[in-house]
């Protein structure tokens, strides 16, 4: 018995070993077979007119909810000393919008429903994970939307397309409603991976609106290439240059050395930017978190702290700083001075996009509320 033991053991621990080999040569197209809806583009369940007015419509919002995700702190996490008087709710604290990232992996359907218990809980594991860093900044606002299921980032079928127009229609009837709740005041606007597509998309929308731009803290689209040629200069916002700037924006994506962005950059170098021009061969905004764009690189000595767990309250912390530094590359990919294993979630080719807010937690904490205090001292 124990012979046979060892030996199912043993079958596993190759099987394990193969698998990882497979996935490191293959991933990618690993992934397409497996997460690709194989099924033709549907329209998702219709969304209540009202949704947006009523607490169901919002993963967090400033209701009180015991429960709200994004209000929780590492227990060890210091407090942040923020100017009072102004802002949205008379404490001089912003109003954030986050849009979060793609937590649904259905391969029947290309939208997420609102009743998907199961992306439901991962979304609210990456508002802790991410949206987090804003709370001492404000009131986190998060909504649920139809979001893409993480399948139609893997392919250019028409599916995806069309799957990726309906999320954005429920994340920018969100935002006119957050308008409404927050009709002055400081803004912040966040999001990450898919939540940041969104979130460009209504920078876009909202170019010419001189009275939102004044608003505007600072714009955090993380884990999104943005063409510094082609994409930005259409959102009317500038790129982040320096730590206490306001009314601009930070992105930048985080990889690991060997790194292998082939896949992001093939993907980008096919798609046209905002001005309606190829992006191929152009720049991507890479923003250092740990200097908040005021230099390339930074050593492991600016890293503040880093958001270890998987989101649930009990099993995250956030641990000691320093523990890896960063510096942008040439193209535009935000690069780690080191591979710090954080968990079971590394896309191939060393690609820590899961990771890009929880590796600099703590700088990104301070950073908002370093620029709110920039804005409200302007103002």
């Amino acid at each position: 018995m124990v012979r046979k033991f060892l030996y199912v053991v043993a079958f596993l621990t190759a099987l394990a070993i193969a698998g990882m080999i497979a996935f490191s040569f293959f991933g990618s197209k690993l992934m397409r077979s497996a997460l690709v809806p194989h099924v033709g583009f549907s329209e998702p369940q219709a969304l209540p007119t009202d949704i947006y007015a009523r607490p169901e419509g919002w993963i967090s919002r400033p209701d009180g909810r015991r429960d709200d995700p994004a209000r929780w702190q590492p227990a060890n996490a210091a407090p942040l000393t923020l100017p009072e008087g102004g802002g949205p709710d008379e404490t001089g604290k912003a109003a954030i919008f986050f849009v979060h990232p793609t937590s649904a992996f259905d391969t029947l359907h290309w939208n997420a429903s609102l009743g998907d218990r199961i992306a439901a809980a991962q979304a609210a594991r990456f508002v802790r994970l991410q949206a987090t860093a804003f709370a001492p900044s404000g009131a986190v606002w998060v909504p649920r939307y139809r979001q893409a299921v993480f399948g139609a980032f893997l392919t250019d079928k028409a599916d995806a397309a069309l799957a990726l127009d309906r999320a954005y229609a429920d994340v920018k009837a969100a935002f006119a409603a957050f308008l409404v709740a927050n009709p002055t005041g400081p803004l912040i606007l966040a999001g990450h991976s898919q939540g940041s597509r969104h979130l460009l998309h209504l920078l876009r929308d909202h170019a010419g609106d001189a009275g939102l731009r004044q608003r505007i803290v600072a714009v955090y689209a993380v884990g999104w290439p943005v063409s510094v040629a082609h994409d930005l200069p259409a959102l009317g916002l500038p790129a982040c240059t320096s730590a206490d700037q306001t009314g601009c924006l930070l992105s930048w994506q985080s990889f690991a050395q060997p790194a292998d962005t082939s896949a992001v950059e093939t993907t980008f170098d096919r798609e046209r930017g905002f001005d309606g021009q190829s992006r191929k061969g152009s720049a991507m905004l890479c923003t250092n978190p740990l200097t908040g764009g005021g230099a390339a690189d930074a050593r492991a000595e600016a890293n503040l702290g880093t958001l270890m767990g998987d989101g649930e309250p009990l099993s995250t912390q956030l641990v000691a700083p320093g523990m890896v530094g960063a510096h942008c590359e040439e193209r535009g990919f935000l690069m780690l001075d080191g591979a710090p294993r954080l968990g079971t979630y590394m896309l191939p080719g060393n690609n820590y996009h899961v990771y890009d807010y929880p590796l600099f937690w703590a700088n990104i904490r301070a950073d908002a509320a370093r620029r709110l205090v920039a804005w409200q001292t302007t103002r």
